[in-house]
């Protein structure tokens, strides 16, 4: 089995992966791999691998070359498998969703479990803590979903005169954008000739969180005042819509 651990290597195949194309855990993967002879293997998870790899025996692989187009052939045939058995896994909690945002959901949510299941670091949590935040404001916010397809386009995924939103907008966004990636990677923006910009960037959202909070703190004011106005300890379903009028009243008379 050294010449399948060899080959997975040269291919770039990690367990996790193959483990998905199998069907199997890890731990179970690993077990299967300790094995010395393929034919010990169940013999449906034998065949898979044997698929897999395009070959019929697995003393083919003494004589296997790793090339660039067979790397490819095996990517594909392994995102064909880890798509079909991750799909059956994911789907049944799909319901409601039309096929192509099951898809859509299920691609996404398979890539950032086998993301995070690769990668254990404090620095690739925090990336996806950051991601979560960003899907949850991007309701919210144009630039957010702008700048989405500006990494599409810098990235090759789409074609960089679509505009999927609004196009003079997005068109001026993405031009900004572009200048301050290419001073950024060019080198030309250091951080002691940004550090005022960046002292800048620090007040501004330290202003508006105050700015929130001061909100937060004057709309909790309205609603006390409000439940006491109306002789109620709390809001709930019944009088919620009554709370809210009053909410609205108390906040028009500052006007």
């Amino acid at each position: 089995m050294k010449e399948l651990n060899v080959a997975l290597t040269e291919l770039g195949i990690s367990k996790v992966r193959l483990a998905k194309y199998l069907g199997v855990s890890r731990q179970m993967l690993y077990n299967y791999l300790a094995i010395d002879d393929l034919n010990n293997w169940p013999k449906e998870k034998a065949a898979k691998i044997l698929s897999l790899l395009n070959i019929e025996s697995i003393n083919e692989l003494k004589n296997l070359k790793v090339t660039g187009e067979y790397i490819i052939e095996v990517e594909g045939r392994l995102n064909d498998g880890v798509k079909d058995s991750s799909s059956k896994e994911v789907l049944a909690d799909l319901k409601g969703f039309n096929k192509k945002e099951q898809e859509l959901l299920s691609d996404i949510i398979n890539l950032l479990k086998e993301r995070l299941s690769n990668d254990k670091s404090k620095e690739m949590y925090n990336a996806y803590v950051y991601l979560y935040n960003f899907l949850k404001s991007m309701d919210n916010n144009d630039e957010l979903k702008y700048i989405l397809a500006y990494m599409s386009k810098a990235l090759g995924f789409t074609d960089p005169m679509e505009f999927s939103f609004n196009k003079d907008k997005q068109f001026v966004f993405e031009s900004i954008i572009f200048s301050a990636m290419t001073l950024y990677t060019n080198g030309g923006a250091s951080r002691t000739k940004l550090a005022e910009t960046h002292k800048r960037f620090v007040q501004d959202i330290e202003k508006k969180n105050e700015e929130k909070l001061s909100r937060t703190q004057e709309l909790n004011t309205a609603k006390i005042q409000a439940l006491r106005e109306l002789g109620y300890s709390t809001i709930n379903e019944d009088n919620a819509k009554e709370v809210l009028d009053k909410i609205a009243e108390i906040q028009s008379r500052k006007v």
